[in-house]
């Protein structure tokens, strides 16, 4: 272990300019050793903002599982109650999140903004050129709070109410991306990029499962965002151009929250993000904990259709004893 403490500046230095990381241990909890690292974005990774003792951590023996055992090109479960590895596939292999990015958006937003302020929607926002695209269909003029319109970005997955909040916020998507990219290397996600704030597909937009446990741990520490994700649907009550009251009942895309997928009996959903492009395949991230209160996280990436990315998070589910 002495050696290897010694190496820690050569292996971050290596993995901030690009290199393949192998095990997060290699990150974390060595106290001992101070190191501090700037990365392309300023930020200055010490041990105290980075080197989190609260964080589940994989060895050597954890990383590169690569089985039939979940269809989806890379999986985690952790126990983060016990800080413990009960499944990890392809941990750090770079992928492309879709609607997951949005929790890098809402992490953003609890951080740094105010959720009573009022928001005005845009012409961007309004007119995504995007066939497709999920969206709750906001008009320009139309005034909301931005605690509404973080409502629909997590339980609906909107990608208007995505691109709502970042120019409200930072006065356009590209400074607000910035600070994304910002809050994501300041939790340890340095093998992340972001470059929209809702997830539609760019081939310069991308993450790893790793990398979403480490976003998605650290927004689990609110409780408006617990509030948020255990939502089955959400009614949005909001103003149009000219004044008119408006309201829109908006589904949750989590399946587990609507009954139509069923989880083990000796486990509860609390809640957690959809995500789905082409190129991303199927993602799902979900909090969930047990009869004795034992908490979990566990994710799937690039599953090839919904029924693949459920039976895959349900077969992690049977490796909770």
């Amino acid at each position: 272990m002495k050696k290897r403490c010694l190496l820690i500046p050569i292996l971050i230095t290596t993995i901030i300019l690009g290199g393949c990381r192998k095990s997060s241990d290699q990150f974390f909890s060595y106290k001992d050793n101070i190191i501090s690292v700037q990365t392309e974005w300023g930020i200055e990774l010490s041990e105290n903002e980075f080197f989190a003792e609260n964080l589940v951590k994989l060895s050597d023996e954890d990383y590169g599982i690569n089985d039939d055992y979940v269809s989806g090109e890379a999986a985690l479960l952790f126990d983060i109650t016990n800080k413990e590895v009960l499944y990890a596939k392809n941990p750090y292999e770079k992928l492309y999140p879709a609607s997951l990015t949005k929790l890098m958006t809402a992490l953003v937003v609890l951080k740094r903004g105010e959720l009573t302020d009022t928001v005005t929607v845009s012409y961007n926002a309004s007119h995504i050129p995007v066939p497709g695209a999920k969206v709750c269909g906001f008009e320009e003029g139309d005034v909301l709070t931005l605690e509404a319109l973080l409502y629909c970005l997590l339980v609906y997955s909107g990608n208007d109410a995505g691109i709502a909040i970042a120019e409200h916020m930072s006065g356009s998507e590209e400074a607000f991306v910035k600070l994304m990219n910002q809050e994501a290397q300041k939790i340890g996600a340095v093998h992340t990029n972001f470059v929209n704030s809702h997830g539609l597909h760019d081939d310069n937009h991308y993450t790893t499962a790793y990398d979403m446990y480490l976003i998605f741990n650290e927004l689990i520490k609110y409780d408006t965002f617990l509030n948020i994700i255990n939502q089955n649907s959400y009614k949005a009550e909001y103003q149009d151009r000219n004044g008119n009251k408006k309201t829109v009942t908006f589904r949750t895309t989590n399946l587990y929250l609507t009954d139509e997928k069923t989880p083990p009996e000796n486990l509860q959903i609390i809640g957690g993000k959809t995500g789905s492009t082409s190129k991303a395949g199927n993602c799902l991230i979900l909090l969930s904990k047990d009869g004795e209160n034992n908490q979990y996280i566990s994710l799937v990436l690039k599953a090839s259709g919904s029924d693949k990315l459920y039976s895959d998070m349900s077969n992690l589910f049977l490796l909770i004893k």
